[in-house]
């Protein structure tokens, strides 16, 4: 009898102490969650100093970008909607492994708080609305890091690190003119290779051929909008299929030389179908359609390399010597 009393004892007080570690996990989310709220509140209130506006909200800043109808050097941002909603699926996918890591305080974590905040009173005294939002997303990230520890965080990383794809880099614009300078020399360079005989000037490509095609590489022709695009979107894809980090920046870097390799492309199309059919149909119809038959080869290229990279080569290598033998 006593034996069975003991046992019931133990039992009970290891319900107890489950209990109160459960009571006590949902209160540290309590908190943390009025913590988030209040600080969403500051970022709205005090978020913004960017003169030109009637709002004070960084979120309101940031929306107001993602709308804008101007294009910053061939750039629109209103791809920002998606990636929150993004951000929020991956940390639902990995929802189990969040509830399931060891928790425990993280001092650290509290430095990472405390340098967001002296960043976004920088930025706020600075007029620099990024640099705020940039506070914003090492907050989100600190405060899980500090209540929760290193492996909660650390599972955090990339979604909160994603969340850069937010905020409006308007100044990236700058980058438009180089890119534009390197796409035009590119393909004037393979059109005298192929054998069309292609002169520049400037950002213009014109053929050497009297009454031949002539157009310019504006702004939207730069491959920023898709090199931008195709930067969120491979990190995505890279992070999804990629096992270990190692391989996720090597597909990463590799949508670089990608996007930039086919807006080279599609200017080339361009001169061959304006060569071919002449300028109203090249800068016409084909002109509006041929990004997204580049952006299609473009991810095609994407997975092929993700594919490559999840492959066993020396597996295959040995399959393929294998049959090679057989054949023999």
């Amino acid at each position: 009898m006593d034996n069975g009393n003991t046992t019931d004892s133990l039992i009970l007080s290891e319900r107890w102490r489950l209990a109160v570690l459960d009571r006590a996990q949902v209160l540290q989310l309590g908190f943390m969650a009025v913590i988030i709220g209040m600080i969403f509140a500051l970022f709205h209130l005090l978020g913004n100093t960017v003169g030109g506006m009637n709002s004070q909200s960084a979120f309101v800043w940031m929306v107001a970008r993602w709308s804008d109808s101007i294009s910053y050097g061939g750039v629109d941002w209103s791809f920002g909607w998606v990636v929150p909603p993004f951000c929020l699926v991956v940390v639902w996918l990995r929802r189990r492994e969040l509830l399931s890591v060891p928790k425990a305080i993280n001092q650290w974590g509290l430095a990472v708080i405390v340098s967001a905040l002296l960043i976004h009173w920088l930025g706020a005294k600075m007029q620099q609305t990024r640099l705020s939002l940039a506070s914003l997303i090492l907050l989100l990230w600190g405060l899980p890091l500090y209540f929760f520890g290193w492996q909660m965080a650390k599972i955090l990383i990339f979604p909160c690190t994603y969340l850069i794809f937010c905020i409006p880099l308007t100044f990236l614009d700058t980058l438009s003119f180089p890119l534009r300078m390197f796409v035009t020399h590119a393909a004037t360079a393979v059109l005298n290779i192929v054998g069309i005989e292609a002169h520049r000037s400037g950002t213009s490509i014109y053929s050497a051929a009297g009454g031949g095609f002539s157009f310019d590489v504006a702004d939207p022709c730069s491959g920023l909008r898709s090199l931008l695009a195709m930067t969120a979107l491979t990190a995505a894809y890279a992070y999804f299929t990629q096992k270990t980090m190692l391989k996720q920046w090597i597909l990463f870097l590799a949508c670089i030389p990608l996007a930039i390799a086919g807006n080279v492309a599609r200017v080339i199309t361009v001169a061959l179908v304006a060569e071919a059919l002449g300028d109203k149909v090249a800068l016409g119809l084909y002109h509006d359609y041929s990004t997204y038959i580049v952006f299609s080869v473009a991810v095609g290229f994407m997975i092929g390399i993700g594919i490559l990279l999840n492959t066993n080569l020396g597996q295959v290598w040995r399959r393929v010597k294998a049959w090679s033998t057989q054949r023999m």
